[in-house]
């Protein structure tokens, strides 16, 4: 078993479409593209360094456990938006779930996995959402397979694609349970040089088949194992989940993966205010024998 000797934090910076411009009291204060938004933060602990912000909109209510709230807008912002990062284009739009269907904080992750993958690799993405990541790995010639069981998100996706001008790139997009499709491509004796999973706390798929991270994590992880080639790249698991810790993310891959090497630790955003780190997020990824050297934490790999 290979474990981390030591947690990472993996630290998202502004770029041209987002920014965390403050963050306090509760509440953090965060630019896409143009405008400006307040979402729930309850890790904001701190005073923020502002008194008052002003916004077009703003998320109220609900909490991180149960949801619910909802967003009170200006009637000025528009009900979606483009935003980029590399060659991938998307929508931003304040969504029911309090955030702009895309994660800012998976840029990290982004970047390690494009530095990580070739022309011609099999990426898989699975609970792949609205597709940045799939657009990026696409655009750099990866063979994309995404899955996600909501169709609503697969269709923001197949948008997305037609707003960056990647018709052309080879991206497969399925609207299918993850667990299901993975333990299909098992029997089919598929494999794959990049997996990527960002799996939510609770979900339901197509068919009504319910998903509970802390039971379903490691069976999925187990049947993934399977999946990945003999030269595979990487594995990236990121997980929102409180319960969680990022050691018991790094001992589930050190376990159930084939030998390589493992990361793990928060993710986090630079508020551009003070520079305090805001924690978003746990992860854990896994590097194999077909991994080039693994660069350090940067920037954006372009700025749009």
């Amino acid at each position: 078993m290979d474990t981390p000797a030591q947690l990472d934090t993996l630290t998202t910076a502004g770029w041209a479409s987002y920014a965390l411009l403050d963050s306090g009291g509760g509440r953090k204060l965060e630019r896409y593209g143009a405008h400006r938004l307040i979402r729930p933060e309850a890790q904001a602990m701190w005073p923020p360094a502002a008194p008052d912000w002003q916004a077009e909109g703003e998320f109220t209510g609900g909490s991180d456990e149960e949801g619910g709230g909802r967003w009170t807008l200006s009637p000025d912002l528009p009900h979606t938006w483009p935003l980029s990062y590399g060659r991938a284009r998307f929508h931003a739009q304040p969504t029911p779930f309090r955030h702009l269907a895309f994660f800012p904080d998976m840029a990290p992750q982004w970047d390690w996995m494009l530095a990580n993958t070739r022309p011609g690799d099999e990426v898989l993405n699975l609970f792949g959402y609205t597709g940045v990541a799939s657009l990026l790995l696409g655009a750099a010639g990866a063979r994309v397979t995404h899955v996600d069981a909501s169709k609503k998100s697969v269709e923001a996706a197949r948008a997305n694609q037609a707003l960056s001008g990647l018709q052309d790139a080879p991206i497969r997009w399925l609207i299918d349970d993850a667990r299901a499709f993975v333990a299909r491509e098992v029997r089919r004796g598929k494999r794959y040089r990049g997996i990527v999973l960002d799996p939510p706390k609770f979900g339901r798929g197509p068919d009504g088949e319910v998903w509970h991270l802390e039971t379903g994590l490691a069976p999925l992880i187990a049947d993934c194992a399977a999946l990945l080639a003999p030269d595979a790249r990487f594995l990236v698991l990121t997980a929102y989940a409180i319960r969680l810790g990022a050691h018991a993310l790094a001992s589930l891959l050190g376990t159930l993966l084939p030998p390589g090497r493992i990361a793990a630790g928060e993710m986090a955003i630079r508020e551009e205010a003070r520079g305090l780190l805001l924690p978003t997020a746990i992860f854990a990824r896994w590097s194999g024998a077909g991994a080039g050297a693994i660069p350090g934490v940067a920037g954006p790999v372009a700025q749009g």
